[in-house]
C-alpha cells in the first residue's frame, strides 16, 4: 500500500489531460483497496445504483476508518481505491466533512460515463452513510 494522501492523488491526476491515461492511473488505483473478500458480499454490502457488482464494509475502530471494498470490475476496484486513499488516516468526524467533489477535482469523474460516475457518488453516499452510523 501506498501512502499517498488525496491532496497529492488530487495533485497526481490533474496534471494528466489525457483521459485514458487517467482511466490508466484509475486502474492502478486498485491496488489499495482492502479487498472484501466475495464470501461477505451480501446485500447488505452492495452499492445500489453501481452498474458493477460492488460491495463495501465500513468498521470504526479507536477512532479510524476501517473500509473493505471489492467489484467484479477493476475500474470500480480503482474506483474503490481513490476513496480508501481519501479515509487513509483520516477520523470519522473528517470523513464526514469530505465530499464527492474530491473526485471531480482530480477529472475522474469526467472521465467516466454517466452510470460510471453515478456509481462513485453512489458507492460515496453509502460509505458516508455508514460512517455516520457507527459513530
Amino acid at each position: 500500500m501506498s501512502d499517498l494522501t488525496l491532496e497529492d492523488l488530487i495533485e497526481e491526476f490533474q496534471e494528466v489531460d489525457d483521459k485514458m491515461e487517467r482511466l490508466e492511473m484509475v486502474f492502478e488505483l486498485s491496488e489499495e483497496v482492502n479487498f472484501l473478500d466475495v464470501e461477505h458480499w451480501n446485500d447488505s454490502t452492495r452499492v445500489r445504483g453501481c452498474q458493477s457488482e460492488a460491495h463495501v464494509i465500513v468498521t470504526i475502530e479507536q477512532e479510524k476508518i476501517i473500509f473493505k471494498a471489492g467489484a467484479d470490475s477493476k475500474l470500480v476496484q480503482g474506483l474503490m481505491g481513490i476513496l480508501t486513499i481519501a479515509l487513509r488516516d483520516i477520523t470519522p468526524t473528517q470523513a464526514l466533512e469530505l465530499t464527492p467533489e474530491f473526485a471531480s477535482d482530480m477529472g475522474v469523474l469526467n472521465s467516466l460515463s454517466p452510470s460510471r460516475s453515478n456509481g462513485f457518488r453512489n458507492m460515496f453516499d453509502k460509505v458516508m452513510m455508514e460512517i455516520e452510523q457507527k459513530m
